[in-house]
């Protein structure tokens, strides 16, 4: 296991890269500790799978350096980093057993055959493969396949790091779910350093203690699932994050009020200092879960219509027509049906300010 550090890590497939846009993965300084588990999350193409490549050797970066318990591995090859890595679909050998296949990668390291079996038997019983060890692999379904190549990253006890490149893509959407919780018990038992890249936000959320949000080549927040929800600090986070995701309503300031769609809302006097003097377009933010819907007029909400409203079993799920916006709540109680007007209210305490993507207050 080890700490991991990336040092002004960038990389550009461009010959000297001089705009953000030229970079496939734009510079960063990150450290992830030993025996985490960190999920990479973002949408296809923003870079994660190539972070996780770099760290892993497999692409060597075109600026900086990477650090294992402070040693410079930047120039090393995969082999030469002592870890594992997990790809999209099964890596195995069909014409061994389940438990060769698991034993490979200790046997390549001159283990002794009584502590491979161990270790195997062990794997084996976390990944609920006990049953199956003196089974071929080519007769196995590809969810089982899947899970001999987890196996495979888990069995070394010694590696630096395991790596996971949307690993469960494969598999059917109920043993997904078992397979992440299953994950997460190896985590908490063997205490390996974990990096998994997935564009799933249930999958990043439950599975890692932190989130790494990726977009367009850039690492916009680090956090846990609850800062991510409650404090994120861009607004890619806020849209990315949840489902449906953060309400983005484009503001200005005036008179010491936020205006959204023509209407003033209060500021407290801390978003009132964190906006004063702001350049650039500054954006409301605030989640479906805090967005209280009324029937009658007060001064700190805005009119709005309703759209549609949708009984989600245990919330109403209703969108709003806000000026030229459209407004997402999540709503225990709604009297409200499509065409009707109603007052909408954004807590203070809820609402988050960002001025060009950023959060400010």
């Amino acid at each position: 296991m080890a700490r991991i550090e990336l040092i002004d890590l960038a990389h550009a497939y461009k010959p000297n890269p001089s705009a953000p846009t030229d970079y496939a993965l734009r510079p960063m300084t990150k450290t992830w500790d030993d025996g985490g588990a960190y999920a990479l999350l973002g949408p296809s193409g923003c870079g994660k799978t190539t972070l996780l490549n770099i760290i892993s050797g497999l692409v060597k970066p075109s600026h900086g350096r990477v650090l294992f318990d402070g040693k410079d591995v930047t120039q090393l090859p995969t082999e030469a980093r002592n870890i594992a890595q997990v790809f999209q679909f099964p890596v195995i050998y069909d014409t061994m057993t389940v438990y060769d296949n698991l034993a490979f990668p200790l046997r390549n390291r001159g283990w002794k055959e009584q502590d491979t079996r161990k270790r195997v038997e062990q794997v084996a019983q976390m990944l609920e493969m006990t049953g199956e060890l003196k089974h071929r692999a080519s007769g196995l379904s590809v969810d089982a396949k899947q899970k001999i190549s987890l196996g495979r990253g888990l069995v070394r006890p010694d590696v630096a790091a395991v790596l996971f490149d949307e690993p469960l893509t494969v598999i059917d959407p109920h043993l997904k779910w078992l397979l992440r919780r299953k994950l997460k018990e190896i985590h908490h038992e063997l205490k390996l350093s974990l990096i998994y890249v997935t564009h799933d936000q249930v999958e990043a959320l439950t599975f890692a203690d932190q989130v790494v949000v990726m977009t367009q080549g850039e690492v916009v927040q680090t956090g846990s699932a609850q800062a991510l929800f409650e404090e994120p600090e861009h607004t890619f986070v806020g849209y990315f994050i949840g489902n449906p995701g953060m309400n983005l309503l484009p503001a200005t300031l005036q008179d010491g009020a936020i205006r959204v769609a023509d209407h003033a809302l209060p500021l407290s006097e801390r978003a009132k200092a964190a906006l004063a003097g702001a350049a650039g377009k500054i954006t409301l933010g605030v989640r479906p879960e805090f967005v209280e819907c009324l029937a009658v007029q007060q001064a700190d909400a805005v009119p709005a219509t309703v759209l549609a409203v949708r009984n989600m079993g245990t919330h109403y799920l209703a969108e709003f027509r806000l000026g030229m916006n459209t407004v997402a709540a999540k709503l225990r109680v709604i009297g409200a049906t499509a065409g009707d007007q109603v007052w909408l209210r954004f807590p203070q305490e809820r609402t988050l300010y960002y001025v060009n993507d950023k959060r400010v207050a």
